[in-house]
């Protein structure tokens, strides 16, 4: 264990243990040091194959040699994707079934956010974050759902967030984006439970990793970790664990849920 910048003491890293063995995994926006890269390192080590999927190119080709030569090249595989556009996000579901077979597990962490006062809100900063955050959860738990119901088996993992249960000013676009992939997850859950389906979605607070650190005030951040029950802010692989366990037999049981990894929640 290891105690970190604001006091709280972060767990040792915990290894493998096979729970994904033999399934292939999808992870949007996975490329770079964030959830997304967290998840698809994380189910690597779990036995996964893995397609990483971003928006970025460069940022995707680069996390995919880090990882080819961690974990061998016929682990993984990447496809850029834009989760705005639908034709690229058939192209990811076609194109990772084709070089690695039928899609076991979705980790829809595509997400946009951004700060901005309502009253000055512009009409496109509200769409974008939702078209990101909300529409391309949507578009690409639809691509899923049509692959993986005529199987009678699958899950899909959405990323969504406390901030879809508490109020922070300026942030009414990616609250109301949060929410609504919070509402997506259950209804998906309750349609895809008879195909022997399963839809769960994880709410993170404050996962820091560089990216944030960048287009975070010091301040903010400090004032949110100061609601944490542990006094810190969690790791990506944190994060990642959890979203492990809801893709693993573990959770056979769990579908509709929003699990908060954090001690915010309603």
């Amino acid at each position: 264990m290891t105690v970190g910048a604001t006091g709280g003491t972060t767990p040792s890293y915990v290894p493998g243990h096979g729970l994904l063995r033999g399934r292939v995994a999808v992870v949007t926006a996975a490329a770079g040091t964030g959830i997304g890269g967290a998840c698809a390192r994380r189910m690597l080590e779990e036995g996964a194959r893995v397609v990483i999927s971003d928006a970025h190119e460069r940022r995707l080709a680069e996390t995919a040699a880090e990882l080819e030569k961690e974990f061998g090249a016929d682990a993984v595989t990447s496809v850029p994707c834009d989760v705005t556009k639908e034709e690229q996000v058939r192209h990811l579901f076609a194109t990772a079934e084709e070089r690695l077979g039928p899609v076991d597990v979705v980790v829809n962490n595509a997400g946009l956010g951004g700060t901005a006062r309502l009253v000055e809100m512009t009409d496109e900063q509200w769409t974008r974050v939702l078209d990101v955050t909300l529409n391309g959860t949507m578009r690409c738990t639809r691509a899923a759902l049509a692959l993986m119901q005529p199987r009678g088996r699958g899950v899909i993992v959405n990323n969504a967030s406390v901030i879809g249960w508490r109020a922070q000013e300026g942030q009414a676009h990616y609250a109301a984006a949060k929410a609504g992939v919070m509402a997506l997850t259950r209804c998906a859950a309750i349609e895809a439970a008879p195909h022997g389906v399963r839809v769960n979605a994880v709410a993170p607070s404050l996962a820091m990793h560089p990216h944030l650190a960048k287009v975070t005030t010091e301040e903010l951040l400090a004032e949110l970790t100061t609601r944490e029950a542990f006094g810190r802010y969690a790791e990506p692989w944190e994060i990642a664990n959890v979203i492990v366990f809801l893709a693993s037999d573990y959770s056979s049981y769990m579908t509709g849920e929003v699990v908060s990894v954090s001690s915010q929640h309603p």
